[in-house]
């Protein structure tokens, strides 16, 4: 029934793709692909009337759901029938899609669904690597939304990394690069965060201000973005430059978007927390680069006093054979970074041992089975100023820790991932 449901709704994304033909902008990658996702759909608004994929939906049944801007129907035979025999909404100038791969063979079938006018590839880390032989392998199935670009097409590579700029063989349209890299074509200089400096931070005030230049087509462009965290936030921006200019916006239409920005649950977004400390929520998801990411933002911010950067990590899933490896080195970047490191679950248990033997005392380090007695003993724990970055895996449920030490836990439906009632009781 699910196989059957998944071609009819495909049969009629496509078709209605068919018929009114607008612009589809295509994401993929191991890492950023909502929040770049989000941006681009974001800036491109000041011109264009946009749909984005919703949540989630970057699968076989969540991207035809995306393209005809309806909901799941989980387990209603009825509902499902409803969205089938349905007209679809008025359609948009653009699509910025999702498109997020499992198994061989799964962009393939996302490709014949929406083939993309313009394709963004984020970042590659050993995240879904459980089922491909190799990352090669995995690069090599992404890639595939960059070979079905037309060649008047357009396709956007992140050029700080070496994995993707190398799949752009695969791309027989125009290729524009972006990044940091001095070799990127949309490059971002003198980046710089601001954190507040009586690092109490409360609700509704500003806990941070990311700027940073960002040179395009010889013209400089300077950024500011509140509230936003780190390198990632800019890379976003970037790819939607890229694109923006692309498709003629100005330089004051792309700008007058930027207030709009907001980082989405649980993706690397900073909240309140009891007693004045911060919660940097990244429970969205991860995977090592982002890991990885996660905590170099966590070592930009300098405590004052005797407050601390606090690292509550939960383990990575679907990394397959690489599992103990790329837990372990997160501890050990960790150990480089963190004042406390707090560590839950069981495959996380790599990454507090990492981190001990890189040289992280060991009464600083904390373990616990389950996010919940991991958020008990921070509610006791953390103080005024302390940074906390909380990050795991969706199995992990690292959204708990959050939810018991937010200053705002009335907010935590709107704030946070995975708060229907049926995650709350799993």
């Amino acid at each position: 029934m699910k196989k059957l449901l998944e071609k009819l709704l495909a049969n009629k994304a496509r078709n209605f793709l068919a018929k009114h033909h607008p612009i589809v902008i295509g994401v993929t990658g191991s890492v950023g692909k909502t929040s770049t996702r989000q941006t681009i759909a974001t800036i491109l608004s000041a011109k264009y009337s946009v749909v984005s994929s919703k949540e989630n939906y970057n699968n076989e049944l969540g991207l035809p759901l995306s393209i005809l801007g309806a909901k799941s129907q989980g387990k209603n035979l009825f509902g499902w029938l409803g969205v089938l025999l349905s007209s679809p909404k008025k359609p948009a100038d653009v699509y910025v899609l999702e498109y997020g791969i499992d198994h061989p063979g799964d962009m393939d079938h996302l490709v014949s669904i929406a083939v993309p006018s313009i394709a963004v590839m984020t970042a590659l880390s050993p995240v879904h690597v459980e089922f491909f032989s190799s990352m090669d392998q995995l690069g090599e199935e992404k890639a595939k939304l960059l070979s079905n670009v037309p060649a008047d097409g357009l396709v956007v590579l992140n050029a700080d990394d070496v994995r993707v700029v190398g799949l752009g063989s695969h791309a027989s349209a125009p290729i524009v690069t972006y990044g940091f890299s001095e070799v990127a074509a949309v490059r971002a200089l003198d980046y710089s965060i601001e954190t507040r400096s009586d690092f109490s931070f409360e609700p509704g005030e500003e806990f941070s201000e990311v700027r940073s230049n960002v040179l395009v087509h010889g013209e400089s462009i300077v950024i500011t973005l509140i509230n936003q965290l780190g390198k990632s936030a800019v890379s976003s921006v970037l790819a939607a430059v890229t694109i923006a200019k692309h498709l003629g916006l100005s330089t004051e239409e792309i700008l007058s978007r930027l207030d709009h920005l907001k980082q989405e649950p649980g993706r690397m977004n900073p909240i309140p927390g009891i007693k004045g400390s911060l919660i940097i929520d990244s429970t969205y998801n991860a995977a090592p680069a982002s890991m990885m990411s996660a905590l170099s933002i966590l070592s930009e911010f300098e405590p004052v006093e005797s407050a601390r950067r606090i690292a509550v990590l939960g383990h990575m899933a679907e990394l397959g054979v690489q599992s103990e490896q790329e837990h372990r080195m997160v501890g050990m970047r960790a150990a480089e970074v963190c004042d406390r490191l707090i560590t839950v679950g069981e495959m996380a248990h790599h990454i507090r041992h990492a981190a001990i033997e890189a040289g992280m005392p060991e009464e600083r380090t904390e373990e616990f089975a389950d996010p919940v007695e991991a958020g008990r003993w921070l509610d006791h724990e953390i103080k005024k100023g302390d940074i906390v970055l909380v990050k795991g895996s969706q199995s992990a449920r690292m959204e708990k820790v959050v939810k018991d030490v937010m200053a705002e836990p009335l907010r935590a439906k709107e704030l946070l991932v995975r708060q229907s009632k049926k995650w709350n009781k799993s």
